[in-house]
């Protein structure tokens, strides 16, 4: 506001009062402008996890126990409020009885599953998560059993098509391996395994089914020499 005082010193001097007030002014409107900001904003601190949300994220994708110094480089906190923090979360799975528990080993901290599961969790992982094979793999290992030792080559020619990849998944499900090489081809042939027997719950090869009933005619007789020959 302009007074009367300022008006009697001059034109100038009125003019250089009245900017300042109006500078003045704007001020005040910004300052309040970045006050109703910030409380109505979301703060980029805000936006960050908590200490023991940002741990337990960790824990759960670690494969091994992880130190405390390697937790409190990944959470930029200190060592002293990471190792204050984990022994909170250990003692709070304990008394909330959770299925798991966090346990300080080898050096770091990492969650396993509690003694007092170890029965349920054994029963859903030796029959809840069975090997399934697909179509495809029961029929290239029901080849390879009734014709072993076979090359690749061989058993894509019975199947009518490639079983290259079919081949490697049973290899790696240890069904099936390497039995040396064919002589007059050098291709390398492959048998079942003792762990294909055990999946059975046969003794010996001989002691497979015949499946010449329930193949086409032209592989009868290919079938029947090879399951003989097994005997």
């Amino acid at each position: 506001m302009i007074t009367r005082n300022t008006m009697d010193n001059g034109p100038d001097e009125a003019r250089t009062a009245e900017a300042a007030e109006v500078t003045a002014a704007d001020a005040t409107v910004t300052a309040e402008n970045t006050a109703a900001a910030g409380t109505t904003g979301p703060r980029k601190d805000a936006l960050r996890p908590g200490l023991r949300m940002s741990l337990e994220a960790i824990l759960l994708v670690a494969d091994e126990p992880v130190p405390e110094q390697q937790l409190a480089d990944a959470t930029q906190e200190t060592v002293p409020a990471v190792a204050a923090t984990v022994r909170e979360l250990a003692d709070s799975y304990t008394a909330e009885q959770r299925g798991f528990d966090l346990r300080e080993v080898a050096g770091g901290w990492r969650l396993y599953t509690r003694a007092e599961c170890a029965d349920v969790v054994e029963r859903y992982v030796s029959e809840g998560q069975e090997i399934r094979l697909t179509q495809a793999a029961l029929e290239t290992l029901a080849v390879v059993a009734y014709r072993q030792p076979v090359s690749r080559a061989r058993v894509s020619a019975v199947r009518g098509v490639n079983c290259d990849g079919v081949m490697r998944t049973l290899v790696l499900r240890g069904l099936v391996e390497e039995a040396g090489t064919d002589p007059e081809t050098g291709a390398i042939l492959f048998q079942t395994t003792g762990y294909f027997l055990e999946r059975l719950g046969l003794a010996r090869l001989t002691d497979l089914p015949e499946l010449t009933p329930f193949l086409p005619d032209h592989l009868d007789d290919d079938l029947d020499l090879s399951h003989d020959a097994l005997g």
